[in-house]
């Protein structure tokens, strides 16, 4: 298996091809998923004792298999927080892979950590953090929001009498499912704040305020959004800052999504708080056009993370070596083996500069308002809130639940788009609604206008 012959090479050649082909073509399909049982009828058994052959099973991938998955980058796929990695990114997530580099220590993986650390020093840059503030990449949003907050549990717990004791952390009722999955996983518990709009500092403070003696003891985190995955909505990050840096709280921000917006001018300002964080999550796979996966969290003070996250074994002394001095990125977040995965970012931004990324994440918030506009002439639909960032909500009058559901799903099927429905609270119930989320600049005006005319 690991030497090299004339199958190897020809092999190697209809890779390439393929990877070729796949980044320059300018019309793709929107695959659609089939059930299990139905790709086992057209593949058969591809695991055998003697194996079936490269030639075989790389046909069956492109015949069968590659149309049973929707490319995040189509640009009518409008749903979740889709993503559309640039060409030069995805040309060197081959390098990267091919490189076969061990991105959890220095002594391994110098050049390739050099690289990640590059596009690091801008991503911190566009938070306005203080000078020491660094981060790391992780595989997305929620690696990078469990970090974070192991590192202020950890750093809550230095204080003797909150070892024994179970924490609590405050977060909108937006906040995504990340946050509230991972404080099962480090154990602590989660207090919502009702919020179907930006989480104020006047409401935390109220918040704090009724709690009791022994829960406000407990109370170790703020978790504030920046930039909803259901909405675009961004919290007060100002206000509370203001109120963590009084209460004493470690201020986290989950800017997973919203975070690209950063590079653009034009919303800058919404983030005004983001600098006074403790740290920040950021996916370059969404917004900052990366292939997955690439999430990024960044730290204030990394020695507190350092302190959470490093891992000590006989086999490990000699990474950290002065022998090997540089920077480890397993020692400041939950992985110890990682890929350099921060080193597309790197090539994609070293090839095109800061410039053109302004504008491609500009364009995905021109065409929020394109879409809002759209909608506000169309006699059929209307905006359920003002488009925030890059997410647009909207209703179809009359529709039903189930309406929205099978307008999805026959969109699918036909290959056309795939939009698919949310919710959003009006009152105390919530209301279904469609959803779109921009992030491809390839996504164009007609695009819009034909899916929003598919609501007939």
């Amino acid at each position: 298996m690991h030497k090299i012959d004339l199958g190897l090479v020809e092999m190697t050649m209809d890779v390439m091809k393929y990877a070729i082909d796949r980044i320059s073509a300018t019309d793709r399909k929107i695959g659609k998923p089939l059930k299990a049982e139905e790709l086992k009828a057209l593949v058969g058994e591809t695991i055998t004792d003697k194996g079936i052959g490269g030639e075989n099973a790389f046909n069956l991938w492109k015949q069968h298999l590659a149309n049973a998955n929707v490319p995040v980058d189509h640009p009518r796929n409008l749903a979740f927080v889709p993503a559309s990695p640039t060409k030069a990114a995805i040309m060197f997530d081959l390098v990267t892979s091919a490189s076969s580099i061990h991105g959890a220590y220095w002594m391994e993986g110098a050049g390739g950590i050099f690289c990640e650390n590059e596009a690091m020093k801008w991503i911190v840059s566009l938070t306005g953090l203080p000078e020491g503030a660094f981060g790391v990449f992780t595989s997305g949003g929620t690696a990078a929001n469990l970090s974070a907050l192991v590192t202020a549990r950890e750093h809550w717990r230095e204080k003797p009498s909150n070892r024994g004791m179970k924490g609590i952390m405050i977060a909108s009722s937006g906040a995504h499912s990340s946050v509230k999955a991972m404080a099962k996983v480090i154990d602590v518990d989660v207090l919502l704040v009702e919020s179907e709009e930006a989480l104020e500092g006047a409401s935390l403070q109220e918040t704090i305020s009724k709690l009791s003696d022994v829960e406000r003891e407990r109370l170790f985190a703020v978790v504030a959004t920046g930039g909803t995955t259901n909405a675009g909505i961004i919290d007060d990050l100002d206000g509370i800052a203001k109120v963590c840096e009084a209460e004493d709280l470690w201020f986290h921000v989950d800017a997973a999504y919203g975070g690209g917006a950063l590079v653009a001018d034009s919303v800058r300002h919404l983030f005004n708080g983001i600098e006074r964080a403790d740290s920040i999550t950021i996916d370059p796979h969404k917004w900052m056009f990366s292939p997955y996966d690439c999430g990024a969290v960044i730290y204030k003070n990394p020695e507190l993370a350092k302190n959470a996250h490093s891992q000590q074994g006989s086999y490990l002394d000699i990474f950290k070596d002065e022998g090997a001095h540089g920077f480890n990125p397993a020692e400041y977040q939950i992985q110890l083996t990682r890929r350099v995965r921060g080193l597309p970012l790197w090539f994609s931004l070293a090839m095109h500069g800061i410039d053109r990324y302004k504008e491609a994440v500009e364009r995905g918030l021109e065409l929020a308002k394109i879409a809002g506009e759209m909608i506000e002439a169309h006699p059929d639909l209307e905006l359920v809130r003002p488009p925030s960032l890059s997410c647009v909500l909207y209703r179809r009058k009359g529709w039903q639940p189930e309406d929205y559901t099978e307008w999805t799903y026959e969109n699918h099927r036909k290959g056309f788009a795939l939009v698919t429905p949310s919710k959003y609270k009006q009152g105390e119930t919530y209301e279904t609604v469609s959803r779109f989320c921009f992030i491809n600049p390839d996504t164009t005006e007609k695009d819009i206008e034909l899916i929003l005319n598919s609501m007939h």
